[in-house]
């Protein structure tokens, strides 16, 4: 036999066995667990996230180097892809290829556009979608053309005397210090030193002390805002407690704010994956950081080397790298630990340079030219958007020419669905946070934080505005900075 108790109204009384009463113990338990899952996932951290990091070697970085990085990316659209028509079809953008050639019958589409933009779009939808990526690009490379930049002591700059290195630690922590009182920086910045491994531990550790002593120095106990030192090839808990340790180290004796030196991994080998033991080693890695580590960057062409896949088949996109960013980002999803994905190896540059003499290169040339950096915009340009579509919002550049590919892989892919995303959010909003449908697509709650940052991201790198996000979905500005669409709903007191 068992005992049958009546809840609820007398109209509507349910049946139930258990006793309310007789599960503050269960429920007390579950409470104690659910806390800890949300202190160790406690999820998105709601900062900005970089689209990219441009990392160049030490030896070349001055003051001015993201302004200049700039220039010179716009330099490589206006001489290879004037035009938005020939940068899409360079590219790939869907209805390139029926763009005009003409660059008259180009400009008066693109007059035709400005003057009425909404008209346009439901006209002739390949160019509006065409023009609007190559205008934003120009305007961000001239605005912001770098979102985060590292200062390369490690494979941009290789292995040079001691003294030599010295004096670039120093000469560059000066020329940091310099771009920020010209406020020259761009939002993200930091430093790669080399591994904390048997060979180079001690130079690294040698390069952290003498750059970060020098910029204290200069900068007066200023780090800049967000503010990274890089660990490569990481594959021990006790090389990343090391740098933690050096950092805790340094802080007070610079002057620095404690805890303001923040550390990325690079995952470049496999036992930065899998431990001896057959564990994935990624949370133990980020936990020896004590709290520092913000981000993790995967490195494909390391990571295939060291297992022995011939140079010739490690693009970025082989099977073994996708392994491996599956289980950095199965790992660590819910963490609030960034990740990012690794660079294209193939540059967009020419094959033939000018002749010293100043002779103008032959027709011939030119055009092997123009072919070879527009093979190397669509291959930068595919991988990023796969990175993209795979859940990796970050990665790297290394070539200023790379930066026009990067921005329209990232601005096409959000703005080519700008419409029924925005449909989607909206339709949740308007029907006070209840499961919704719009067309086939069916969104939940997680669905719909998963649309805000989808707008959250595309706001911050500059691909759509602030107030056309706003006129779309209708969140207001503060709402979209908030980045949590629970935090949206209490404020709205949706159900």
């Amino acid at each position: 036999m068992y005992a049958v108790r009546f809840v609820g109204t007398t109209q509507n009384r349910m049946r139930r066995t258990l006793d309310p009463q007789s599960l503050g113990e269960i429920m007390a338990r579950l409470e104690l667990a659910h806390q800890g899952l949300e202190r160790r996932y406690p999820g998105p951290s709601g900062e900005r996230q970089p689209i990219h990091v441009v990392y160049g070697g030490a030896h070349l970085f001055r003051s001015g180097t993201a302004r200049r990085l700039g220039e010179l990316a716009l330099a490589s659209l206006d001489e290879y892809a004037p035009d938005f028509g020939a940068f899409a079809k360079a590219i790939g953008l869907p209805g390139a290829p029926d763009l005009p050639d003409s660059p008259d019958r180009l400009a008066a589409v693109a007059e035709s556009i400005d003057a009425d933009p909404e008209a346009a779009r439901q006209e002739n939808p390949a160019a509006f979608f065409a023009h609007t990526v190559y205008r934003r690009i120009r305007e961000k490379l001239r605005r912001e053309p770098v979102e985060d930049l590292r200062i390369d002591f490690e494979d941009g700059y290789g292995n040079r005397p001691d003294d030599e290195e010295d004096a670039h630690a120093a000469a560059a922590a000066g020329e940091l210090a310099q771009a920020m009182d010209s406020d020259e920086l761009p939002p993200f910045v930091g430093i790669r030193i080399k591994p904390l491994n048997r060979e180079l531990g001690e130079r690294s550790i040698r390069t952290l002390d003498i750059f970060l002593t020098e910029l204290a120095a200069k900068s007066r106990g200023e780090l800049p805002k967000h503010f990274y030192i890089t660990l490569p090839k990481v594959a021990l808990p006790e090389e990343v407690a090391a740098l933690s340790d050096l950092c805790s180290r340094l802080e007070p004796r610079v002057r620095f704010e404690p805890g303001g030196l923040r550390i990325e991994l690079m995952i470049e080998t496999p036992r930065a994956v899998l431990n001896e033991s057959g564990q994935v080693n990624l949370l133990a890695l980020v936990g020896a950081a004590r709290g520092r580590c913000a981000a993790v960057h995967f490195g494909p062409y390391d990571y295939t080397a060291s297992l022995h896949i011939a140079a010739t088949y490690q693009p970025i996109a082989h099977f073994a790298s996708d392994f491996a960013r599956s289980i950095v980002q199965l790992a660590l999803a819910g963490t609030g630990i960034r990740i990012a994905d690794g660079p294209t190896n193939v540059m967009p540059i020419a094959v033939h340079r000018q002749p010293k003499n100043g002779a103008a290169l032959s027709r011939h040339y030119r055009e092997e030219n123009r072919a070879a950096v527009h093979r190397g915009w669509k291959i930068h340009f595919e991988n990023v958007r796969r990175s993209l579509a795979a859940g990796y919002y970050q990665g790297w550049d290394l070539h200023p020419a790379q930066l026009p590919a990067r921005y329209a892989a990232v601005y096409s892919f959000f703005l080519e669905n700008l419409t029924s995303s925005a449909e989607r959010l909206r339709n949740f909003i308007e029907k006070a946070a209840q499961a919704t449908r719009v067309g086939q697509v069916f969104d939940d709650a997680a669905m719909a934080q998963g649309l805000l940052n989808y707008f959250v991201q595309a706001i911050n790198c500059g691909a759509l505005r602030t107030e056309e996000v706003e006129k779309l979905t209708t969140l207001s500005p503060a709402e979209l900075r908030s980045g949590s669409f629970a935090r949206i709903s209490r404020e709205r007191r949706l159900p």
